[in-house]
């Protein structure tokens, strides 16, 4: 038997691959068909995973159960480059009980600030108390507990996502900024809405006193926080210049298991309009159980246990019958 012969009887033959390896069996294309697979693989991967949009062919991602998706590669937080700007932001995340989102959130958020080189950091204030919960005091803690190397804040709720990397995270020094504008928000449209993203410097925040602590349950904190802001003279800022419209964000929250409190109890339903002209961040009264730096898929993020405090005989709704 003739070497050719005996190479020829050895050497493996497939019907699927005849069109692609004629005669003598190639291994680059092997190695272009193996890489294309692995591609289509990835991409659908991406597509169907949660915290990188909506799902295809769902509406927004609404209702849409998604998977994890892998952790994305993370710039390295080189902020002692020039380019990155001399202001540094607290991103400021009310926070209780929803797990799922902050995974999704925090890695997706130090990605996003990082690519426009914003030095930032993010505080998890997560209230750990057995009181109704109560975004706005949370935020005035979050403020006081941020440090002296923060110098702006971001109102940041959770389970809302920044799609669209024309969206401006930059030092406000104009007025607050209302990232999450009527004209993109998902959900909320009226025109006083200050609610979702809001950019402040400490000083404008300072003279707002900060939000009122009179808000316990879901709702209603932003509009009274809005009138705070008018009657320090300050004017609210929003994007432009932003097409994608409602598709600007990806809203985390699913409301069909997760049920908001929006109850109302006794005096609650009338106060709830009321201007707080005399609290905020002079007497918002807490604990910081633990303080714990932590780190989400390679995004570092602090996490502040903090227990409330509630003087039941002026706001008897912070807790349940």
């Amino acid at each position: 038997v003739s070497p050719a012969a005996t190479d020829s009887a050895l050497r493996p033959r497939s019907p699927l691959l005849l069109g692609l390896l004629p005669g003598r069996l190639s291994v680059f294309p092997l190695f272009f068909l193996a890489l294309l697979l692995g591609f289509a693989s990835l991409l659908w991967l991406q597509l169907s995973c949660e915290g990188e949009g909506p799902l295809p062919g769902s509406e927004r991602g609404r209702g849409v159960p998604r998977q994890p998706c892998p952790p994305p590669a993370l710039l390295p937080p080189v902020e002692d480059e020039p380019s990155w700007g001399p202001h540094r932001l607290a991103l400021l995340v009310p926070f209780r009980e929803r797990f799922e989102e902050l995974l999704a959130f925090v890695p997706y958020m130090h990605r996003f600030l990082s690519k426009k080189r914003i030095r930032h950091h993010i505080f998890i204030l997560n209230q750990v108390d057995h009181f109704r919960f109560n975004r706005a005091s949370l935020i005035n803690v979050g403020f006081l507990e941020s440090g002296n190397d923060t110098d702006y804040i971001a109102m940041h709720d959770v389970d809302l996502l920044p799609l669209n990397e024309q969206l401006d995270y930059s030092f406000p020094e104009a007025g607050p900024f209302h990232v999450a504008s009527p004209e993109l928000h998902p959900l909320y449209h009226y025109k006083t809405y200050v609610g979702g993203i809001l950019l402040l410097t400490k000083q404008h925040y300072e003279m707002c006193n900060g939000m009122s602590n009179r808000f316990w349950g879901w709702g209603r904190e932003d509009d009274e926080f809005y009138r705070r802001i008018k009657g320090a003279g300050l004017q609210v800022h929003r994007p432009s210049g932003i097409t994608t419209g409602y598709e600007t964000f990806q809203h985390l929250h699913d409301p069909a298991w997760r049920k908001r409190d929006q109850k109302r109890i006794a005096a609650q339903k009338q106060e709830q309009f009321k201007v707080d002209r005399e609290g905020g961040l002079n007497n918002v009264r807490y604990q910081i159980e633990s303080r714990t730096a932590l780190s989400v898929a390679g995004a570092p993020c602090t996490v502040l246990n903090i227990l409330l405090d509630c003087d039941t005989s002026e706001t008897p709704w912070c807790v349940f019958g």
